[in-house]
């Protein structure tokens, strides 16, 4: 469980950097919560779309497709709170 909140971590951390501008998500420890929550959500939405296209039952979302998939959360996210404040 340690290991998927480091990973989701990072795929959350690289999600962001690829998106500009700011999110509407809260500073401090509770924003880094919700990345992780981002990241590991991203790996079922990029595990889904491999699965729905190419891959077979049992596939596991790698690092490209977990991005991937957090990169389109993040986006929805945008979508649906906006976007933060410039500061």
């Amino acid at each position: 469980m340690i290991g998927q909140l480091i990973g989701g971590l990072i795929v959350g951390i690289i999600a962001r950097l690829l998106m500009p501008g700011k999110e509407a998500l809260p500073a401090g420890v509770v924003g880094w919560i919700l990345t992780a929550v981002l990241g590991i959500g991203g790996a079922f939405v990029g595990g889904f779309i491999a699965r729905s296209l190419w891959a077979g039952e049992n596939y596991a979302a790698g690092w490209i497709m977990s991005i991937l998939g957090a990169v389109i959360l993040l986006f929805v996210v945008r979508l649906i709170f906006g976007r933060g404040s410039a500061n």
